[in-house]
């Protein structure tokens, strides 16, 4: 069988080293690690804007380059193993590793300490940063980055603190976002995404596509187990159970990240996606 290329590097020209004796390519190399230096930065399955989107990835994040070629890099993103192609552009070297992470859905990065300043970015929850001082303007703390800018602090933790124990709060924070296929961010996102980044803000892991978490992530369990953070899978499509008779997605019906009743979901999606597929609870 041959192997998931969304979580394998290989072509026919290229492939990763640790894939040597498992596929055949002309060339095996290791790569090279980077960081993402734009607010988010799309992972396309082929070098070209027109592509649709497979996922995203946030400021911070390390990807391992294993091409660069005529303004794009083909990378596997090291928070879940996603490959893919975004541009060049995207990219700076690894430099200091990251201190702190965003916790909160969306803030802004100054050119200085000062919030009456234009800012300069917005970035989503789950952005790394790199905080090397602290300073205080009119009573609101900022931290200071390697950069040169400055962010506010109480919208961050350092690395591996988490904001909650709870994913589906966090989940929460997202109602009213816009969906977005493919999007990963507090400024767009899809059903798989609003699980995986949800968790992730809890210090746990999750694959990025709907069929891989419908594979694998956490314990399978039957409907009427359902309760809080419980997962409902269709084909093609996830929800979160926000208790047992309400259900938090993504979803392109309403186009953004909203709650509705279960059971009229059940039988909204079913015109099209049938009845669920099966149900699974996160491992804690």
């Amino acid at each position: 069988m041959a192997l998931d290329r969304r979580l394998n590097a290989y072509r026919d020209d290229l492939a990763d080293k640790s894939l040597e004796g498992q596929v055949t390519a002309r060339r095996f190399v290791v790569g090279e690690p980077a960081r993402i230096a734009s607010p988010v930065a799309a992972l396309r399955p082929q070098p070209d804007l027109a592509s649709g989107i497979d996922t995203e990835v946030l400021l911070g994040e390390e990807v391992i380059v294993f091409d660069r070629t005529d303004g794009w890099a083909w990378v596997k993103a090291a928070s879940d193993g996603y490959v893919g192609y975004l541009p060049d552009s995207t990219l700076a070297p690894p430099g200091n590793a990251p201190t702190h992470q965003v916790v909160v859905p969306r803030t802004f990065l100054y050119p200085a300490a000062d919030l009456r300043f234009p800012a300069s970015a917005t970035i989503s929850m789950g952005s790394r940063i790199t905080v090397v001082g602290e300073t205080e303007t009119r009573g609101t703390c900022y931290f200071l980055l390697s950069d040169g800018r400055a962010i506010v602090a109480g919208h961050c933790l350092p690395i591996n603190s988490y904001p909650s124990d709870d994913y589906v709060a966090v989940a929460a924070h997202f109602l009213e976002t816009p969906y977005l296929w493919g999007g990963r961010s507090g400024f767009g996102i899809d059903c798989s995404g609003l699980v995986q980044l949800s968790l992730m803000m809890t210090g746990r892991s999750a694959l990025r596509d709907t069929d891989m978490q419908a594979a694998g992530l956490g314990a399978e369990i039957g409907r009427g187990d359902l309760k809080r953070g419980d997962l409902v899978f269709w084909k093609g499509h996830v929800g979160i159970m926000e208790d047992e008779k309400t259900l938090l997605h993504a979803n392109g019906h309403t186009m953004t990240v909203a709650r509705e009743d279960f059971d009229a979901a059940v039988r909204r999606i079913g015109w099209l996606y049938d009845v669920p597929t099966g149900y699974r609870r996160p491992v804690a």
